[in-house]
């Protein structure tokens, strides 16, 4: 066994974030066999006991595949208006595809502000608890229909965290398009080497190259390191893994494949 798998199997409140990558193909469509594959293992988790909340990228893509003629203007409006589609288009397949083990699914759209203020704060904390309680999955997204840069969170790693923190999950899950962190990037190093285990995220970032963004996503490793940093600092781990690999949550829990768990010492 891993720590990953320690991890994992020794959580009970686990919030799981999927990347645009990891919902898009390589034109930028939606997967549906990875998201599918997602929600099933979710599922299973749910099986065992456990309460899972989803962070879930995507709106954009699926908005680009329902309207492809908008897909290459870049005002901020016709942005926007892409979201406000693909997300009625992106809960539709999670309501699909949950409904296939019987679950329901519920939607939650964040800003900034609403982790800032207070009374809002406690709404989302009582809007999740009562979603699970009543064996709904949450899925949560930043309201990218409405946010402009004072209200922005920017990417939805952050997102994930705030989430986690919020909820006071046992661990949050990153699902992106790479194996882990690396002490150099390994899709332009060949000698990349997989750092599997990080306790101390300030030595981290002295020694490794932590340049490089996704092609459809909003944020590259920086950002998940720093979502790294935020759960660390209140005792949760976080776990990277590669989204695009099938059943990887399934094969990561039971040892089986590896990625980077982040605990320990946060700055």
């Amino acid at each position: 066994m891993s720590a990953i798998s320690d991890v994992i199997n020794n959580s009970k409140k686990i919030v799981i974030k999927l990347g645009s990558n990891v919902l898009s193909d390589d034109h930028g469509n939606v997967n549906k066999t990875a998201l599918h594959n997602i929600v099933e293992q979710v599922n299973g988790l749910i099986e065992q006991g456990k309460q899972v909340v989803i962070v879930s990228s995507g709106a954009g893509i699926c908005g680009v595949g329902a309207i492809n003629k908008w897909s290459r203007r870049g005002d901020i409006n016709y942005k926007q208006a892409l979201c406000a589609i693909g997300q009625v288009e992106l809960m539709m397949a999670y309501k699909e595809y949950f409904s296939d083990y019987g679950l329901h699914v519920g939607q939650i759209l964040l800003t900034k502000e609403d982790f800032e203020e207070h009374t809002r704060n406690l709404n989302i904390r009582n809007a999740l608890f009562t979603l699970i309680d009543e064996g709904v999955v949450p899925i949560i997204n930043e309201n990218d229909s409405v946010s402009v840069d004072e209200i922005k969170i920017g990417d939805n790693d952050t997102l994930s965290a705030l989430t986690a923190a919020l909820w006071n999950a046992d661990t949050l899950i990153i699902l992106s398009d790479i194996d882990g962190v690396f002490d150099k990037d390994p899709k332009s190093h060949k000698s990349a080497r997989l750092i599997e285990e990080i306790h101390d995220i300030r030595e981290l970032l002295e020694n490794i190259d932590v340049k490089g963004k996704s092609s459809f996503g909003t944020g590259g490793i920086t950002c998940k390191i720093e979502a790294a940093r935020r759960v660390n600092q209140y005792g949760i781990p976080m776990i990277l893994l590669n989204g695009k690999k099938l059943n990887i949550i399934k094969d990561a829990a039971s040892g089986e494949e590896s990625g980077t768990v982040f605990f320990g010492k946060a700055d």
